[in-house]
């Protein structure tokens, strides 16, 4: 088993059984947004400091495979890399980031 692969298994089971998980890091002031705009729709995402984790590197790497630059924040919505604030955003004013939380089941009803 390679490093990357040994990565990608670990933000496998950081974001498993989990409706939203936000990777981020202790100094990200966006990373605060991403969280108030998730929790305004009901949701409760687990936040995740990657720079406060002993294999914070490890999994910073996995996020970069992934195609997150920056890294952080990086938002998983039912355990699917939805991307970082930009796309957040883009989501949220097409009207689909409530239906991305409805069918992970971090939240149950919206009426916009």
């Amino acid at each position: 088993m390679t490093r990357d692969s040994v990565a990608m298994d670990v933000l496998a089971t950081l974001t498993a059984d989990k409706p939203v998980v936000i990777f981020t890091k202790s100094t990200c002031c966006i990373s605060h947004s991403m969280k108030a705009l998730i929790c305004s729709f009901g949701a409760n995402p687990t936040v995740i400091e990657i720079d406060k984790m002993a294999n914070g590197q490890q999994i910073e790497r996995a996020l970069i495979q992934l195609g997150c630059r920056p890294t952080v924040p990086a938002v998983f919505i039912g355990q699917q890399l939805v991307g970082g604030a930009e796309e957040l955003i883009r989501l949220n004013v097409q009207n689909k980031l409530a239906q991305l939380l409805l069918r992970a089941r971090a939240i149950f009803i919206w009426s916009p």
